[in-house]
């Protein structure tokens, strides 16, 4: 089962090779990693995905909290969350299919970033489904380049009930 851990660690170096270290040290693998600053100084947030049994991600959380520079572990898979993935995708865009390609841009809230003669680069935000369906769209066209960001998490507030 997929799993999102939202992990915040102390900014400093060599945190992200120990948290990598210890995933391969135990065969476990990382599906996507997204690491950037907090408000906090000097702290960082990872966002982890990983597959694995409860079993496993319960053993991960363990070895993780026993890091020094982890400050808190939280598997965001079991509560209600955003998530977001970022995709910037280079695609063969000619005459004859330009019109397609842009309405098919328009249709998932996607962004021109970059035209030229024969090419159009894409920006796209969204679930990772999101994500996959709007790569094979571009497929047919021919994509000639894609980077991926891995998923950015963000557990939801809490919503009071309304009378």
């Amino acid at each position: 089962m997929r799993h999102v851990l939202s992990v915040l660690v102390e900014d400093e170096p060599g945190v992200l090779s120990r948290v990598s270290a210890l995933f391969s040290g135990r065969g476990f693998n990382i599906t996507s990693l997204n690491v950037a600053p907090t408000l906090e100084a000097q702290v960082s947030h990872m966002t982890i995905t990983t597959r694995g049994d409860e079993q496993i991600i319960e053993q991960i959380i363990k070895q993780l909290r026993k890091l020094v520079t982890v400050i808190k572990v939280v598997d965001i898979t079991a509560v209600t969350a955003v998530e977001r993935e970022l995709v910037l995708l280079k695609v063969q865009a000619g005459d004859e299919n330009r019109a397609e390609i842009l309405r098919i841009v328009d249709i998932f809230r996607c962004k021109v970033v970059d035209v030229s003669v024969d090419e159009l680069s894409i920006e796209v935000t969204g679930t990772g489904e999101k994500l996959d369906a709007l790569i094979k769209l571009m497929e047919k066209f021919g994509v000639k380049e894609l980077v991926r960001s891995g998923v950015c998490a963000l557990k939801r507030s809490i919503q009071a009930d309304k009378v």
